[in-house]
Formats: C-alpha cells, sequence, structure tokens
C-alpha cells in the first residue's frame, strides 16, 4: 500500500514531539518546507531529531500571487505560507496544520485538511494505539503540549471518543 503524502506545518510536528507520539507520522509520506524545518528546530528539535531520515525538506520555488494576498491578509507566518505553497504542488497531499487560518485557506483551496488530535485519533482507528491510549494522550495535551485547544472542546472530543469507543 502506498504511503499518504503530506504536506506538513510546524505545529503537529512540534505536539506530537512534546506528547511522545511521533509515530503517528510513521506510515506516511512527510514533506517539509524549509520555513517549517526552521521553526520546529528552533522549538522542538527534538521533533526533527527523532524522525531521521523519514522528513522530505523541500524548498519552495514561489508563491502563487493569490496565496501571497491570503497570508498577508490572514497574518499566516512563513511556515504556514510554504506548507501552503507545498500544497500548490502536491494538492492531492494531506495538510496537517494546528493553525485555524491556514486550515481556513486550505479548505477554500479544496485540501484535505487534518490536525494533531486527528492524527491521534487515526492511530487508534488504525490499530496502532488502544483507544485508551490515544484518550490518554488527549487528556494530557493541556499538561504536555503547546497545542492551544479550548478546554470545554477538548473535553467534547473526549467525551464523544468515550462513547464509540469504550461502550461494552
Amino acid at each position: 500500500m502506498a504511503k499518504i503524502e503530506v504536506v506538513l506545518d510546524a505545529g503537529p510536528l512540534i505536539h506530537l514531539a512534546e506528547l511522545d507520539a511521533l509515530d503517528a507520522l510513521d506510515d506516511l509520506d512527510l514533506r517539509v518546507p524549509d520555513a517549517v524545518w526552521a521553526e520546529v528546530v528552533s522549538r522542538q528539535s527534538r521533533g526533527l531529531e527523532n524522525m531521521g531520515d523519514k522528513l522530505q525538506r523541500v524548498s519552495l520555488p514561489s508563491l502563487s500571487p493569490e496565496l501571497q494576498t491570503l497570508a498577508q491578509a490572514l497574518s499566516l507566518d512563513r511556515g504556514e505560507i510554504e506548507a501552503l505553497g507545498l500544497m500548490e504542488m502536491y494538492p492531492r497531499a494531506w495538510f496537517l496544520t494546528d493553525d485555524a487560518a491556514a486550515r481556513l485557506v486550505a479548505e477554500q483551496h479544496g485540501y484535505q485538511v487534518h490536525g494533531t488530535i486527528g492524527l491521534l485519533i487515526r492511530t487508534a482507528r488504525r490499530g496502532q494505539r488502544t483507544p485508551r491510549q490515544v484518550l490518554e494522550i488527549l487528556r494530557a495535551i493541556p499538561k504536555r503540549s503547546t497545542l492551544f485547544i479550548r478546554p470545554d472542546f477538548l473535553n467534547s472530543i473526549i467525551q464523544q471518543l468515550e462513547h464509540e469507543w469504550l461502550q461494552t
């Protein structure tokens, strides 16, 4: 089975490293733009060290005028802009981001977007982790991760998954 192509923004790499869950990316073909690489190295170098040669670093030739305008209007950072630029090169890839504005731009372009929480849930759905392990990681997000998520929203996700996964 061919690996799913993905373009990474810094958030999922950083947050999965903080949660000791980088293995959630193991079955994916990972592309990382230079600016994302630099951001992850500066904030969470462990995120790249633990990935070894799994990350394909990609230089972005240029940005489309439309993307430049959107990036400026939404105050996207350089990593998000370059990641979205790579999505123009790999439009069938998944875009992995935890940034709401970058997600909005990607969805407007018809890209498939996922974030850290979706990647963690996916590990249970594909049998890489047990549902209980994923729930434990989700509960640890406020203490072990810099991922910004409203507590009530995170709790509703956990409750929904408990209902789905733990009903006997």
